[in-house]
């Protein structure tokens, strides 16, 4: 016990490797993110937007159920036995998306990739935090969640261009049975669990244990309540730009390299911001973090509606990916620091089981919105959706982080120092 040190500097190799996992689960989402409605369309005469849709729907709840059950179980049987696990079950995924005959094999991939993901990525969160201690823990969530989404967008862009040039199948899906091979091996040889990590912060730490984890963190408690909501409201419309972005692209007349361009931005900016705004949850109030990233989001959306052009779609996707960015390395920060490191896996598991039921709650609202009144009315939805959890967080929440600063403060010091 007394040999285990928490901190970033600490443990670097351990987190070095975490990240370049994570990196692997996120290219996993990549892969289908800007093709498979094409997918849809093209090979199986799907037109109707909910059953396209339907990929996402069934992915959303699984992977939110997973995640659900990985913070559960994650003091049981250990942080990286599930990480393994996670990376057991993806391995027919891209084999299943080469040769899918039909469009239930198609949905059939997606429920092993909620497995995937909900095991992978919940574990790589969790044992980050663990590794990282009190200190930099919004950092620790940036690095964790650039990985993932810069290589969610990096496939995106890479399956687009393929598919572009050799065609949809099978050639684009090719790149996740590598993807899978490498996340495999290095959770097997490389990674290490971190429960001694907890024991050791648990020592010292003075936070109450949660009376009820599972509804504090759902709503009672003001933090945590307005985290998991906001949580919910982002991949909300995280789940439409997957699946009605696409769509809305190819119906202005945007071939494959574009889409592919425009649908890799959004990630890109949310991936890379995070290197950034993860710093920032460390310094600035978590409450004004949260409420601007997701008002930011709902600029972006309801500013989607007049884009005619590839310059207007790339800025708003930016804009879009620059408000996720500062508010996903923000909501683990939040949980982690509102909850005692014995609640912590379970307590980040219920917010990503909100979190990710987000995917689908979006994708079925989303697409029965657009096959009922069109693309731009669904798009408009989401964006006032999104906009009242701005709401909510600005009156819920409270910053109370000791020596955070609050960004009105920030600048008008800043305004006074240039005086």
């Amino acid at each position: 016990m007394d040999q285990i040190k928490l901190g970033l500097k600490e443990n670097w190799k351990q987190f070095t490797l975490l990240v370049i996992v994570n990196a692997f689960v996120g290219g996993m989402v990549g892969l289908e993110r800007s093709i498979l409605p094409q997918i849809a369309e093209g090979e199986f005469g799907i037109a109707a937007k909910t059953a396209i849709l339907s990929f996402i729907i069934v992915f959303g709840i699984v992977k939110a159920v997973t995640n659900y059950y990985t913070g559960a179980l994650a003091n049981k049987f250990g942080r990286k036995n599930l990480l393994v696990v996670g990376w057991l079950v993806a391995i027919p995924i891209p084999l299943i998306l080469m040769y899918a005959s039909s469009w239930n094999w198609i949905i059939a991939a997606n429920v092993l990739l909620g497995i995937n993901q909900g095991l992978a990525w919940s574990s790589t969160v969790v044992m980050k935090i663990d590794l990282v201690g009190e200190k930099q823990r919004g950092f620790a969530m940036g690095l964790n969640e650039f990985a993932g989404y810069i290589a969610v967008a990096i496939f995106a862009f890479l399956t687009g261009y393929i598919a572009s040039e050799y065609g949809i199948r099978p050639y684009p899906f090719y790149l996740g049975i590598g993807l899978v091979i490498l996340g495999l091996a290095m959770s097997i040889f490389f990674i290490k669990d971190t429960r001694g990590h907890v024991a050791a912060e648990a020592t010292n730490n003075t936070i109450p244990k949660l009376k009820n984890i599972f509804w504090d963190t759902t709503w009672k408690n003001k933090n945590l309540g307005s985290v998991s909501q906001a949580g919910l409201i982002n991949n909300l419309n995280d789940g439409m730009a997957w699946g009605i972005f696409p769509m809305l692209l190819a119906s202005r007349n945007f071939n494959l390299d574009q889409i592919g361009i425009i649908v890799a931005v959004y990630p890109g900016v949310w991936g890379i911001g995070q290197l950034f705004t993860g710093k920032m949850a460390d310094k600035f109030c978590k409450k004004d973090m949260l409420f601007t990233g997701m008002l930011l989001q709902a600029v972006a959306l309801i500013f989607f509606i007049w884009a005619t052009s590839m310059t207007h779609f790339v800025i708003l996707a930016g804009i879009l990916g620059w408000g996720t960015a500062m508010v996903y390395p923000t909501f683990l920060a939040t949980v982690a620091e509102n909850t005692h490191p014995q609640d912590r896996a379970k307590s980040i598991g219920i917010f990503r089981l909100w979190r990710d039921l987000g995917y689908a709650v979006g994708a079925i609202l989303t697409g029965i919105i657009a096959d009922s009144f069109g693309t731009i009315a669904s798009i408009v939805f989401i964006g006032i959706l999104t906009f009242v959890s701005a709401g909510i967080i600005y009156v819920r929440m409270k910053c109370g982080e000791g020596n955070s600063v609050k960004f009105v403060d920030y600048f008008l010091r800043r305004k006074s120092a240039f005086k």
